[in-house]
């Protein structure tokens, strides 16, 4: 039987999951968003992640409680893993259902990060747009969430976001064409979500739109980590001054339940 971890449990799982270095895992041990689920409450030995559209696993993959926690899963998810233990569980398990492909993973060292370059693509604004924070009003925007769900999903509410999140969007003719905000918070810090309409893109609105979201983190001491799905993300990182670690493997897996 699987268990969900209270604030307790978690501050157990943090030994469990030092080797992976992801904002996410971090943002849910220290209680901010996600939930957690155990092979047992009072000694952990198994663990499972969950922020958002990913999921991670930890601990002993051939305990009693993670075949089960294996099985513990939305539909259309993306399970990140750090050892071939795990890999070859998940390979075994969801075999036929999972496609395997790389994400991206950059130093998080604040100093990489010059103020004056990223401020230069703030000025390159195009004729015809403006870049705005994203307020209460703003978050409410269709436009907004048409681009991307997930610029403001993972908090509880929308109040919730204005509090504990940040955000930044680009308008055309009164609608949201680009937008850089917090996809996940940790202690002192955020996990970056960029989206931009397909209908503008090519016009380096998501240079302007992350970099105004980067300078605003940097001026309130607030770390804004960046992690890639592409190499298109890969390339808008390094042009901003981001230096990638290592590529990692990452399971997309349509689970049916």
């Amino acid at each position: 039987m699987i268990h969900e971890a209270g604030v307790n449990v978690r501050e157990k799982l943090f030994p469990m999951f030092k080797d992976m270095d992801s904002t996410m895992v971090l943002s849910c041990l220290q209680g901010h968003m996600g939930t957690v689920w155990v092979d047992d409450l009072e000694n952990p030995t198994t663990a499972q992640i969950m922020v958002g559209i990913f999921v991670y696993y930890a601990g002993n993959p051939y305990s009693k409680g993670a075949e089960e926690l294996l099985h513990n899963l939305p539909e259309h998810i993306y399970v990140i893993v750090n050892n071939d233990e795990w890999k070859n569980r998940i390979e075994t398990v969801h075999k036929g259902v999972l496609n395997k492909f790389q994400r991206y993973k950059f130093n998080k060292n604040p100093e990489d990060l010059n103020r004056s370059h990223i401020h230069g693509f703030i000025s390159k604004l195009p004729e015809g747009y403006r870049l705005q924070k994203i307020n209460s009003t703003l978050a409410k925007e269709p436009s907004l969430h048409e681009i991307s769900e997930d610029f403001t999903s993972q908090f509880d509410s929308i109040d919730d976001f204005i509090n504990r999140g940040v955000g930044y969007a680009l308008l055309y003719n009164g609608q949201v064409v680009c937008g850089a905000s917090s996809y996940s918070i940790y202690d002192h810090g955020i996990e970056i979500e960029v989206a931009t309409h397909p209908l503008h893109r090519r016009k380096g609105l998501a240079s302007i739109a992350a970099s105004a979201l980067i300078l605003d983190c940097l001026d309130n001491g607030v770390y804004p980590s960046w992690d890639a799905a592409n190499i298109e993300s890969v390339n808008l990182a390094q042009k901003l001054g981001y230096i990638l670690k290592e590529s990692y493997d990452t399971y997309y897996i349509n689970y049916k339940k």
